[in-house]
């Protein structure tokens, strides 16, 4: 027997607080709340498994490991088998108490985070993940769909005839040369997967690759129109719905976001009709097996990455907040960085696979995870620690662009990443 159960939690900042580690201005004004959102899953003769989504923009090093650590315990799991996710909402916190706590030593506090306030909410997240665990239900089904997303995705590395990044689509692209460009390598596909106790729907998971941007720096905090339209699926079929960003690094609305309007409406519409055609075409099937692979690296820090050269940053008061944050987080993961981090996957019926990546992960990842199971539904959350920064090919640092300047790991880890995914993906069935 599999029970299954689910929490929710309020993560909204207080107003003043700062967002995106302090990349974006502070917190003025709440337009919609955000949430911890989770799903338990107790397998008989097994310790539970948790899968939560943060309407986050990120969470990072050692703050990671304290909220897989801290719902692990109210639980009685180990944190291994518990994967945390944030939808990188721009807009939103980005925790990092370890890079703080260098900031703080330099002079300079609330940078990234102030205050115990992510403290308090991770342990009221925590507090919501035990009291579910007396809510279990029997789950005996599980269904299984996908659908097109219309007009969202698009590569935000647009390629020149010489094989170098001629521009970037950035979360509004003003322009209309760079707009008009080729969609270029996305997965158009949001995916949907279904929990159920017979006819009656426990919990809807969806997983769709693209930054979830389509406005930000405006100090206005919201879940975007990823979490706007899986709120609104969720309180008209009164079911949990959790929201995964896939493998999106390289992959924002840029081509079809100008700036000039407003499109967080418009692209939230756009989700939830391709959720609600997930779910109208999905295929159930019995739950009978449920198993769950831990694949632990270490992924290399980029190689011009030096201890001293951070600390000197740190310490001018010639830089921006912005460059004493980057500073700090990028010296936290230099430090940590023979700390593995987990790949996991949770298996279903050994035909259905979640696969959980950690940083701001580039699209081909998904798509080879997809193809190292042709015969099986494999679905990718990523932006799990995003301790490594972004998470390029090792091609991308000669093609420039931005990504490769905000990746704090080096492109050898491109093989490593690949190894990784291959190990959970393969081991349950073979």
């Amino acid at each position: 027997m599999i029970q299954l159960s689910t929490f929710k939690a309020d993560i909204t900042p207080p107003i003043g607080h700062p967002l995106c580690a302090g990349w974006y201005p502070p917190a003025r004004a709440v337009a919609d709340p955000l949430s911890a959102l989770g799903l338990i899953l107790l397998p008989e003769g097994q310790a539970p498994i948790v899968l939560c989504a943060l309407d986050w923009a990120e969470l990072s090093n050692g703050d990671y490991d304290r909220w897989r650590g801290e719902l692990a315990a109210a639980v009685g799991t180990q944190a291994d088998r518990v994967a945390v996710h944030c939808i990188h909402a721009h807009d939103t916190p980005w925790p990092d108490r370890d890079a703080q706590d260098l900031l703080d030593a330099h002079g300079y506090p609330d940078v990234i985070m102030a205050g115990d306030w992510s403290e308090r909410v991770r342990a009221a997240a925590a507090g919501a993940a035990a009291a579910a665990m007396d809510e279990l239900q029997s789950c005996t089904d599980i269904s299984l769909g996908e659908a097109k997303v219309d007009r969202i995705a698009s590569n935000r590395r647009v390629m020149g005839e010489d094989g170098k990044v001629w521009a970037v689509r950035w979360t509004k692209t003003p322009d209309p040369a760079v707009r008009a460009a080729p969609e270029g390598l996305i997965d158009p596909l949001l995916k949907t997967i279904g929990f159920w106790q017979g006819d009656r729907a426990l919990a809807m998971l969806h997983y769709y690759a693209v930054h979830p941007t389509s406005m930000d720096g405006t100090g206005i905090v919201t879940p975007e129109f990823v979490g706007l339209a899986r709120n609104r699926r969720s309180e008209e079929q009164g079911v949990p719905h959790l929201y995964f960003t896939g493998c999106g690094g390289n992959v924002t609305a840029g081509k079809y976001n100008d700036g000039i309007a407003d499109n967080r409406a418009l692209f939230s519409e756009r989700i939830y009709n391709a959720m609600a055609a997930a779910e109208e075409g999905a295929k159930r099937q019995p739950l009978d097996r449920l198993r769950w692979v831990v694949e632990s690296v270490c992924l290399p820090p980029r190689e011009d990455l030096d201890e001293q050269t951070l600390l000197a940053e740190l310490g001018s008061a010639d830089e921006s907040a912005k460059v004493h944050s980057k500073a700090a987080l990028m010296l936290t993961y230099l430090r940590r960085r023979e700390r593995p981090i987990p790949f996991t996957c949770l298996h279903l019926n050994d035909r259905v696979a979640i696969v959980h990546l950690p940083g701001e992960t580039f699209i081909e990842y998904q798509l080879h995870a997809q193809a190292t199971r042709p015969d099986a539904f494999v679905a990718v959350a990523g932006y799990g620690d995003l301790g490594t920064g972004y998470i390029t090919l090792a091609s991308s640092f000669d093609e420039g662009g931005y990504e490769p300047v905000d990746a704090f790991v080096s492109g050898a880890s491109e093989a490593v990443m690949r190894a990784a995914i291959d190990k959970v993906l393969t081991v349950a069935t073979g």
